[in-house]
């Protein structure tokens, strides 16, 4: 009883003092006109977030592009809309990416980052801009800080309650629906960064309808990935969209705040030839030194090896490992495969310090010494749970060449275990080791930019592709093309050729 009156009066006590500490942490954001209060993230801690994620991120997305021209060029760009943004004197950082991955993101401090993949997709320095100012657009609205402040917030109010009840159950599920308001809040936070990027790079000079057009070439895009990956009709995310959710209303919003500006459509140049100039010859697509895929197979010329994924699975390669994804009767099943030195080990020791580094709960089961294409392995399963599915966890470990070992990591349904449990076998059979020569045929690709001839055609360009599958829709997501569209006699456009 004592303990229910001691947890009412705390409560009381609590709802009283809270809204005056709200209104005594509050300040006017001068980029958003709106007020702000953060009073669990300041902004020498967003600088402190920034700082010390910057190398993490790097480490996970391949490093920096190594082209001085194009990181000088995103450099001198993003300083240019800072310089036209409410926070002009604020140490913004900008860095490219040297991944594949079509993405842009920002981190609270102003560490913003462009990928050479979204770079690829990007058709005039305008529509950079457009990406780059929604960027800074996430910072100076201090975004990050927010939503860290809204966390804590619903958490603590929950708390609250759950005291005053007596039922930590209130507590969870008031979270839980925090959780929920949080989400759909971001997609308002994009909203107010697209404006906030319109404005940045309209004051810079550049046209601001770039930036509806940019979004609907990324979907576009992203519509054409899902084909190639035979889930054309899924709600799928792709990089850019999970983290910057996507809808036709977004585009109408984009170009609404760029008619807003009073600027004329078409009235500014939107700077294309000197983007294009800087970017012909980049890297398009995976870096060799980081492994290739191609369609369903993964090939590594300085590991020296090679493996097919199975029917219904599309790779992705990162620094740290490739994922197999696992679509259509194969969907919710996931492999990933990487490697590491197995000094002074054998490959059942190895196997097993792998299988304590995933935390799989249960030990394994069922361990074999096994052989593949010569190479000594070792496999082993559990079953195990996941997000209250349960699953089959199979492990298959091989001793490549030396110290060198590599594994894969499957994670199937238990529902869908037998039916493609021959088909992930296969797949880790298929691990093979590949010779020298095999290893300097295999070339990466790099954009270029084509001037359009008189009697040329989006068929006739896109035969150059570097592609055996998909060259015209290819070709036409690349430039922001529509089918059947005319061009124009001394139109540049980008292709992807193999590297020379």
């Amino acid at each position: 009883m004592w303990s229910k009156i001691y947890n009412k009066s705390l409560s009381t006590a609590l709802l009283i003092i809270m809204p005056l500490f709200l209104q005594s942490c509050t300040t006017i954001n001068p980029a958003t006109g709106q007020r702000d209060f953060t009073p669990f993230m300041s902004p020498a801690k967003e600088l402190s977030i920034g700082k010390e994620a910057h190398p993490g991120i790097l480490q996970q997305n391949g490093g920096t592009y190594k082209d001085e021209k194009v990181n000088q060029y995103v450099n001198n760009l993003g300083q240019r809309l800072v310089a036209n943004s409410e926070l002009k004197d604020y140490p913004f950082t900008f860095t490219v990416l040297d991944t594949p991955l079509v993405n842009a993101f920002a981190l609270p401090g102003g560490y913003v980052y462009v990928t050479r993949g979204i770079l690829s997709m990007v058709n005039s320095e305008s529509a950079l801009a457009s990406v780059v100012g929604h960027e800074i657009g996430h910072v100076t609205a201090r975004h990050s800080a927010k939503r860290y402040n809204n966390q804590m917030l619903a958490g603590l109010g929950a708390a609250v309650l759950g005291v005053a009840s007596g039922d930590s159950a209130v507590a969870n599920s008031l979270n839980q629906g925090a959780q929920v308001y949080l989400m759909s809040y971001s997609r308002n936070q994009e909203y107010q960064s697209d404006e906030l990027g319109v404005r940045y790079s309209s004051r810079a000079g550049y046209d601001p309808y770039a930036a509806a057009d940019m979004l609907s070439s990324l979907d576009a895009d992203h519509k054409l990935q899902l084909i190639l990956a035979d889930r054309a009709g899924e709600p799928v995310q792709s990089d850019f969209f999970s983290t910057h959710p996507n809808t036709q209303d977004r585009v109408t919003r984009a170009f609404s705040a760029a008619s807003q500006t009073q600027i004329p459509q078409n009235s500014r140049n939107r700077n294309q030839s000197v983007f294009y100039n800087t970017i012909d010859g980049m890297m398009w697509g995976d870096d060799p030194k980081q492994g290739v895929i191609k369609g369903r197979e993964f090939v590594h010329p300085v590991m020296k090896l090679k493996f097919t994924a199975p029917e219904n699975y599309v790779l992705q390669n990162s620094a740290e490992a490739v994922l197999a994804k696992g679509t259509g009767a194969a969907e919710g099943s996931v492999v990933i495969f990487s490697g590491a030195s197995m000094k002074d080990m054998t490959i059942r020791e190895y196997g097993r310090k792998i299988w304590e580094a995933y935390e799989i709960k249960k030990p394994m089961e069922g361990v074999q010494d096994i052989k593949v294409n010569d190479m000594n392995a070792v496999t082993g399963y559990a079953t195990t749970t996941i997000n209250n599915v349960n699953y089959i966890a199979r492990l298959v470990a091989i001793q490549h060449s030396g110290e060198n070992a590599y594994q894969f990591l499957m994670l199937t349904p238990q529902s869908k275990y037998e039916s493609l449990s021959a088909s992930l076998q296969r797949m880790s059979y298929s691990f093979d080791k590949i010779s020298q020569t095999e290893a300097d045929q295999i070339k990466g690709r790099k954009l270029r930019i084509v001037t359009v001839q008189s009697n040329d055609t989006i068929e006739s360009i896109a035969n150059i592709m570097a592609f055996e599958d998909y060259k015209v829709e290819r070709f036409v997501a690349l430039n922001g093309l529509k089918e059947g569209q005319k061009l124009t006699n001394g139109q540049r456009l980008k292709i992807i050729v193999m590297e020379q």
